[in-house]
């Protein structure tokens, strides 16, 4: 699904087969999640291939290091220079590219001293998630930021996320929606939220959640399309029910809920603001225009 004999990866320094990688089984990364990644992806435009958001993605990996005290030396547009090299070297146009900062062998719970680079990337036309999906409120809470750096893109605080997720399918449901230490709505599993609810919109405000660029995105459109929107605490009882509501992430793109806890989400998809929003967005990462979905927000408010 991934890789193929041919595909071609960047590791530590340099272009090689992606079957030909090796990595060290001391590492410090593999024994205790201790690494920084990215979700990117690149889109077909009328200017040829293009990386959605690459600066603000490869901002936040080098933050990510940073907040974690892994040494990491590679620049914003470095980094931009080589994901656009490994897609020509592979004949990429939409795919989704997976930045990784590893540490090397290491025991010790302690910092890490240096580290590598893996950039890899598969063509991938949709997001890994479809429309209509029904979601449940998890057994499981969104790690507390007292005990984790939650802003930072962590490999293992990606346990929490296989947990809640898994949970989730085996009751029956697409995803779960896990909850913050107050019990107040965070997160799904990897990607953000948002509710509609009487022409204005709502999301969960900063603290416990990962503030996504994709959820940025969204707040941009909502102010073009002149939608409100609020960045708040809201309980799972405030949301369940509502008019429309749908995650989104730079892999999910932005995805329809149908309902939440077994509560169906009030309106057609199709008439709703977040349907607006979904094809905005689909629009703005081919490098489209917004204009031509101003004059329907009236209608559908």
């Amino acid at each position: 699904m991934y890789y193929n004999d041919n595909t071609i990866v960047y590791y530590n320094g340099k272009f090689l087969k992606a079957s030909e990688a090796n990595i060290d089984l001391y590492g410090q990364s593999l024994h205790y999640g201790y690494s920084v990644f990215e979700g990117i992806k690149s889109y077909e435009t009328n200017e040829g291939t293009q990386v959605f958001k690459a600066q603000e993605h490869y901002d936040r990996l080098r933050r990510s290091a940073e907040l974690l005290h892994i040494p990491f030396e590679y620049s914003t547009q470095e980094l931009i220079d080589l994901t656009y090299e490994l897609l020509e070297r592979n004949q990429f146009t939409n795919a989704y590219i997976r930045p990784l900062v590893v540490c090397p062998p290491n025991m010790s719970l302690s910092k890490g001293k240096e580290s590598h680079l893996i950039l890899l990337a598969w063509e991938w036309s949709n997001g890994y998630l479809g429309d209509k999906m029904k979601v449940m409120t998890s057994s499981f809470q969104r790690p507390n930021p007292q005990a984790f750096l939650i802003e930072a893109k962590v490999g293992g605080h990606y346990v929490n996320s296989i947990l809640a997720c898994q949970e989730a399918k085996d009751n029956g449901y697409d995803e779960a929606i896990l909850l913050d230490e107050k019990g107040y709505v965070a997160e799904s599993s990897g990607a953000n939220i948002f509710y509609e609810k009487e022409g204005e919109l709502f999301t969960p405000a900063k603290g416990s959640i990962l503030p996504g660029i994709t959820r940025s995105v969204v707040i941009d459109i909502c102010k073009e399309l002149e939608i409100p929107v609020h960045e708040k605490f809201f309980t799972p009882e405030e949301m369940r029910g509502a008019d429309a509501a749908f995650f989104c992430g730079t892999a999910a793109e932005i995805v329809a809920l149908d309902s939440m806890d077994n509560v169906r989400f009030a309106k057609e998809w199709d008439e709703s603001l977040c349907s607006l929003i979904q094809k905005s967005y689909k629009n703005r990462v081919v490098g489209k225009s917004i204009n031509e979905f101003k004059n329907k927000v009236e209608e559908n408010a």
